[in-house]
């Protein structure tokens, strides 16, 4: 069954407890899923990538049926889904479970999608697409914004942060924290700066995002992509990212391979690794032999080649991409 974005809040939960928000607005879906735990806010929450779900699939439907029997009611959060869960889901609803609350969160579906087809098709589910805000939607956020700090800002400006948002109001919500923080140390907010200010921390967590993949530490690549809202434009500054990262492991893991001194290969590298980095950067040779680095680099061609060719669902083959690269075995 389909439902507007506006009617999210007139959802009985007890009788619709499968929900899938579906569509490139991250942040107005992020928006309504807070509000449903919220409307259920004496109920435990628990947020999962799809790939945990699909590799540890007895563990969530045994904590599923048990909520049921037990009568303790959980909200589950199931990020980044695609048509892979059509069978584990088509399997708990023959179960007719209870007592719980399971929350899918998707990228754009089309029409031929067997998820979108799911629950559009079955009455006893719910799906609601979120479509990109319009730059009058986005400029009223960023003007209310301004005005509840009481702090003056030309027009021209907010254009500009709201051209970053691209249509989604998360991202412009993560800039404006970011503005308000930086105005709250009395410092003057002229174009030169905020032009930098909306860039350096969404490039500083796509370089914590590409070094931990290449350190392969999932639970922390979890944590970054739930608190970025990373764009289809962001995707492509991932890869060239990690290509740069990448041809820098291959040269220090070459050298390694020829000294076996981890310590002596991080010393005397060219140019001079930071001391800030020296552990990630040691993690990540560790991770990689130079067979491997390099494969590495051959699919980052391929990956960047198919995120231009299929743009709009670019979050999530670049997703995928790190998850499959911080899984596989050296």
């Amino acid at each position: 069954m389909i439902l507007k974005q506006y009617e999210v809040s007139k959802i009985n939960t007890k009788n619709f407890p499968i929900i899938l928000f579906y569509g490139q607005n991250n942040g107005a879906k992020e928006e309504e899923i807070l509000k449903l735990i919220e409307k259920n806010k004496d109920k435990k929450h628990s947020t999962y990538e799809e790939k945990q779900i699909l590799e540890n699939y007895e563990t969530f439907y045994n904590d599923i049926a048990s909520d049921s029997l037990f009568g303790e009611k959980k909200i589950f959060i199931i990020k980044r889904v695609t048509n892979k869960l059509v069978k584990i889901l088509e399997e708990i609803l023959e179960k007719e479970f209870t007592n719980f609350l399971l929350i899918l969160d998707s990228a754009i579906l089309d029409k031929k999608s067997k998820l979108r087809n799911l629950f559009e098709k079955d009455k006893r589910l719910i799906c609601i697409p979120f479509y990109e805000d319009n730059i009058a939607q986005l400029t009223q956020i960023a003007n209310n914004f301004f005005k509840k700090i009481n702090f003056p800002i030309s027009q021209s400006n907010i254009n500009l942060i709201v051209n970053k948002s691209n249509g989604d109001r998360g991202i412009l919500k993560n800039e404006l924290t970011k503005i308000e923080m930086f105005v709250q140390n009395d410092k003057k907010l002229n174009t030169s700066n905020l032009l930098k200010l909306i860039n350096i921390a969404e490039n500083l967590s796509i370089s914590d995002l590409v070094d931990q993949c290449l350190a392969k530490n999932e639970k922390k690549i979890i944590s970054i992509l739930n608190e970025n809202n990373f764009s289809s434009e962001d995707c492509v500054v991932i890869v060239r990212t990690f290509l740069n990262k990448s041809k820098k492991i291959l040269k220090l893991a070459d050298e390694y391979e020829k000294n076996k001194n981890l310590d002596l290969t991080i010393s005397s590298a060219k140019p001079p690794i930071f001391w800030k980095d020296k552990e990630i950067t040691k993690q990540q040779i560790s991770k990689w032999n130079t067979e491997n680095i390099k494969n590495l680099i051959y699919k980052l061609f391929e990956i960047e080649f198919l995120i231009k060719k299929n743009y709009q669902n670019s979050v999530n083959l670049i997703t995928n991409f790190i998850f499959e690269q911080c899984s596989s075995k050296n």
